[in-house]
């Protein structure tokens, strides 16, 4: 069974945000589940949504509802595992309209994801976007060491080496 994989301890970061103002068009609307609140980008070329997550996933799906007008007719897909340099998934090809689309993915087992939006409706390349999710499941590939980096940089302090869970 799929499900969302954005959790919060998820590290999320966008291209821009529409004048600045990331109390009302901020990367936290993507993933609140609310239908008045959006991401909004400045205008650009292309506009992205980059996301860390604290473990493996698999990813299956990706779900996106843009606003009609506001949208891209192009995207890509990118992930990586670690330090890795990011690898394409899958391009993908919305549509112009208000609707919440599922994009299907091919499996792929990574702990960071880029999402590019190309080609975007608005002539100033504004992208707007109510939803963005992000389905599958947990990865299978534990790695303890990957885990330690990603506590560091949330600013947890580093557990003694005999309390490490290892597979």
């Amino acid at each position: 069974m799929t499900h969302s994989l954005v959790c919060p301890e998820t590290v999320s970061r966008v291209s821009s945000v529409l004048n600045r103002n990331t109390r009302q068009f901020g990367k936290k609307h993507l993933f609140d589940q609310d239908e008045e609140t959006c991401w909004n980008s400045d205008q650009g070329p292309s506009q992205w949504v980059t996301l860390e997550f604290p473990q493996l996933i698999c990813v299956s799906q990706l779900q996106i509802q843009f606003q009609g007008g506001f949208s891209s007719r192009r995207g890509c897909l990118e992930g990586s595992q670690g330090t890795q340099a990011l690898r394409k998934i899958v391009d993908f090809y919305p549509e112009d309209n208000n609707s919440l689309q599922t994009f299907p993915i091919p499996a792929a087992e990574v702990d960071r994801l880029k999402v590019t939006f190309e080609d975007a409706t608005d002539f100033f390349g504004r992208v707007v976007i109510y939803h963005l999710r992000v389905l599958g499941e947990k990865g299978t590939n534990r790695d303890p060491y990957r885990d330690l980096h990603y506590r560091a940089k949330l600013g947890e302090p580093r557990p003694h080496p005999r309390n490490l869970n290892f597979p």
